[in-house]
């Protein structure tokens, strides 16, 4: 059962390259309806509602890594709440390449630099995942957390 994550922001490792022929770097305005479409293609269309919410600020409280044209992968931070992390997902071709841990510890550092002390990884999917890289911890009785139901589609 998902999870939240207690993660000390102040305790991170640092973060990993990007790989030759990799960009990381924050979306712009110009390409958030593109993008917004990839995430709902590939993940959910809850994740792309999420990912919308990052361009309330400038930069954008998201990040992207892409090789050429092709989008790999995306992370969200300060969207779901203040201080969380996620949705964040990487395309299944390009998996297990370390390109979740570079969108992960990137976003956490920018929370730090935000300021925070603290960030919460909301309904954490691959906890065993989030556990192994992070000076981390369960939330105890944290499920469902600030999720609610949720409402039925029209």
């Amino acid at each position: 059962m998902p999870a939240d994550i207690l993660v000390k922001l102040y305790q991170l490792p640092p973060c990993p390259a990007v790989p030759d022929g990799v960009v990381l770097r924050h979306p712009l305005p110009h390409e958030r309806s593109a993008m917004r479409m990839w995430i709902s293609r590939e993940f959910s269309d809850g994740w792309a509602d999420e990912f919308d919410t990052a361009f309330r600020s400038m930069p954008p409280t998201a990040w992207v890594l892409q090789r050429g044209g092709e989008l790999l992968g995306f992370a969200c931070y300060d969207v779901t709440a203040r201080g969380f992390f996620g949705p964040t997902g990487v395309k299944k071709s390009q998996q297990g390449q370390g390109f979740g841990r570079i969108l992960l510890l990137t976003s956490l550092h920018a929370l730090h630099q935000r300021g925070y002390a603290y960030a919460i990884i909301g309904s954490a999917g691959p906890i065993d995942f989030y556990l192994s890289q992070l000076p981390a911890m369960l939330i105890p009785d944290s499920h469902p957390g600030i999720y609610p139901q949720p409402v039925d589609k029209c």
